[in-house]
């Protein structure tokens, strides 16, 4: 706060002195003076009284006004006070002493009054002045530092958004790319066994039949790879206990991790449940494993942590997730870590560290998707040299887990059951039936919903096999339950090589079976056998 007038400090141990230099200020009535009468209590009677200017006499008994000069120079909150030496010594020595002591002035006793009013005005005015200006430059350098610190913060906003825009724009194309992909695969895939059915055993044409799937099922594993990036995967989402998969896949990561990397599992006790594929997860957290191994060169230690972290504790969650309850699964090594100008490439598709031949660069890509998808989400950090630690966040949820003994039902013909394929895509659509028809069923066929809906006007259907996504007026939810209406105990399988990230998208899935594109005979007939065994969802 700025004086409103020059406020004088007068350090002198005569009472009389003071008094005659308050009479020839008594006039001035801005002015407020103020006596110390005690040299040693300089510093402290500065700190009290906040001084625009200090008088001081040159000799007194304790310490003489050279050194209060030297003590307020030395003194951080006084070392820019004016400071007057008063003398009744006229000596040019004197003189010298004072300003290398620090004074500002020297004034011989007495002065006369205008002479003493105008300098007591003039240093504090100057120092008041002096104080203004350098609190108009701290504020200033606040204000730039914090429009600096603003500025960084909105250049990571932008940053963080144009990255997750990129994300978003490749995700999409990688999805449609992947989803045209999978129907092609379908078409080969049907075919390959429709000829292997035809072919009855051939010697010649089965190991080239044989290559020719194996092939389909390498396609087929990139696909998916890009579309769990892409958040188009097909999922089939359970309650699924996390230590109970954790406490599974031991001995699958010792056996992928080899004996010269330490695993250190840590659960803690009490652990939620989490709504996911099981088999993705597992995937995940697979894959994660493996990238920490080939990033320790085969050799060091691997510890997995699973605990719960209640909302408030949540780090880094997006504003989507920062309320809930979620399941952290932390995958940490100690090997290379990752430099900070390249971490926030990680998730990017196709992106890898690895050398050329070593990495597709889809592995953390599609853990990313398929934890997303989940509505999760995921951290990263890395020290360089120290180790990296990817930690995926996933929802709680209070449900009980699921069996893990789902009905694996083997192949088997059908028994003329009726099953009605929905597909849009011609050549999916006729190979399907094929496949269908060589399994024993009675296949029938419709282009989209508003066909198959006729279909099911002109009689009884055991079964209906649609694909999740496909154009046209109705889709596919509003669909399934007008199909039902018609079919109160008309069985569903739904097959799709690309998902819809939506509420509406993952209750579908939820409530009916799903087979994954591109399928196989035998995948085909079991999933049929297995939907055929489930008694019809009821409608609300």
């Amino acid at each position: 706060m700025v004086a409103a007038g020059p406020n004088v400090l007068l350090i002198d141990d005569e009472r009389l002195a003071a008094e005659f230099v308050q009479h020839l200020l008594m006039t001035e009535y801005d002015v407020a003076i103020t006596h110390e009468s005690e040299p040693e209590r300089c510093l402290e009677a500065v700190r009290v009284l906040q001084p625009t200017m200090v008088l001081v006499d040159l000799r007194m008994p304790t310490i003489d006004g050279l050194e209060v000069i030297r003590r307020l120079r030395a003194d951080a909150i006084a070392s820019q006070l004016p400071i007057v030496l008063l003398s009744s010594e006229d000596s040019p020595d004197v003189k010298a002493q004072a300003f290398a002591a620090g004074a500002n002035d020297y004034l011989v006793k007495w002065p006369d009054k205008r002479e003493l009013i105008a300098r007591v005005r003039y240093h504090s005015n100057a120092y008041l002045a002096r104080r203004e200006r350098d609190e108009a430059f701290d504020s200033l350098s606040r204000s730039q530092a914090e429009l600096l610190a603003r500025t960084r913060e909105l250049e990571q906003s932008r940053a963080a958004l144009h990255h997750a825009q990129k994300m978003e724009a490749l995700g999409q194309l990688t999805g449609g790319v992947a989803h045209n992909f999978n129907n092609f695969l379908q078409i080969i895939s049907s075919n390959l066994e429709l000829i292997r059915l035809m072919s009855d055993g051939d010697p010649y044409l089965a190991p080239r039949l044989d290559a020719a799937s194996l092939g389909v099922e390498r396609a087929a594993k990139l696909a998916s790879h890009l579309m769990a990036f892409a958040r188009r995967q097909p999922l089939q989402p359970a309650v699924v206990d996390v230590r109970r998969v954790m406490r599974l896949m031991a001995e699958l990561l010792n056996y992928a991790l080899g004996d010269l990397i330490a695993l250190d599992l840590e659960i803690d006790d009490g652990l939620w449940n989490v709504i996911a594929d099981p088999g993705q997860l597992e995937n995940a957290i697979l894959n994660l494993a493996i990238n920490a191994r080939d990033a320790m060169n085969g050799r060091g230690k691997l510890h997995i942590r699973l605990r719960n972290l209640p909302a408030a504790e949540l780090v880094g969650a997006p504003p989507e997730s920062a309320k809930s309850d979620h399941v952290q699964i932390e995958i940490q090594d100690n090997g290379c870590g990752i430099p900070s100008n390249i971490l926030e490439r990680v998730f990017d598709p196709f992106f890898t560290t690895k050398p050329l031949g070593q990495g597709t660069g889809l592995g953390l890509s599609m853990v990313y998707g398929f934890v997303k998808q989940s509505q999760g989400f995921m951290t990263i950090d890395s020290t360089p040299g120290a180790g990296t630690a990817v930690k995926i966040h996933l929802p709680r949820t209070t449900g009980a887990a699921d069996a893990q003994s789902a009905m694996n039902l083997p192949a088997a013909r059908g028994n003329h059951e009726t099953v009605l394929v929905v597909e849009d895509e011609m050549e999916v659509r006729a190979s399907t039936v094929a496949l269908l028809t060589s399994l024993g069923y009675r296949a029938l066929q419709a282009d989209g919903p508003e066909s198959a809906l006729q279909a099911l006007r002109q009689g009884k259907v055991d079964l209906l096999f649609s694909d999740v996504l496909m154009p046209g007026k109705v889709n596919v939810s509003t669909f399934l339950q007008q199909a039902r209406l018609l079919h109160p105990e008309l069985k569903v399988l739904m097959t799709s090589g690309f998902f819809e990230d939506s509420e509406q998208a993952r209750q579908m899935t939820l409530d009916n079976h799903l087979l994954r594109k591109p399928y196989t005979v035998e995948s085909l007939s079991a999933a049929i056998r297995r939907a055929l065994a489930t008694e019809p969802a009821q409608l609300d």
